[in-house]
Formats: C-alpha cells, structure tokens, sequence
C-alpha cells in the first residue's frame, strides 16, 4: 500500500487514465472489426474515415503506437480496395 498522499492520488489518476484508455480502445477494435466483416464496398468506404480518425487518435494519445495505427490504416484501405 501506497505511503505518501501523492502516490494514492497517483494510483487514482492511473486507474481512471486506465480504464478511459481501455473504453476508447475497445470502441476502436469494435469499429475495425466491423469494417473487416462489411461486404458492401460503399458502406466500408463511408465509414473508413471515421474508424482512421479514431485509430489517429488511439495513436495521438499514445494509447497505441503510431506504426500499429499506420499498419491497421494501410491493412483496413487495402481489405476495402479489395472488396
């Protein structure tokens, strides 16, 4: 257990930081996963703007790495080119 009042106030900050990371994160995996199984290339192509703004900002905030954005971008615009 923490000693110093700074470190519970810490161990507070981080547990709200976490689980606000985890809700973005998984509201993301869902959009993908989403547009991984669209089969109608106009819908993919309306919502792939939407799903690449919230991989842009998982990565802004340090939630991901911005290689890992960049490669789901790049693998999700290919599986639409592909459709």
């Amino acid at each position: 257990m923490a000693h110093h009042k700074s470190a519970l106030k810490r161990i507070r900050q981080t547990e709200t930081k976490r689980v606000h990371n985890k809700y973005y994160a998984r509201t993301t995996r869902n959009a993908i996963s989403k547009l991984r199984n669209e089969t109608n290339k106009e819908e993919a192509e309306k919502s792939f703007p939407s799903v690449a703004s919230m991989i842009d900002k998982l990565a802004k905030h340090n939630i991901i790495h911005k290689n890992k954005a960049a490669n789901l971008k790049s693998g999700l615009a290919l599986h639409i080119s592909k459709l």
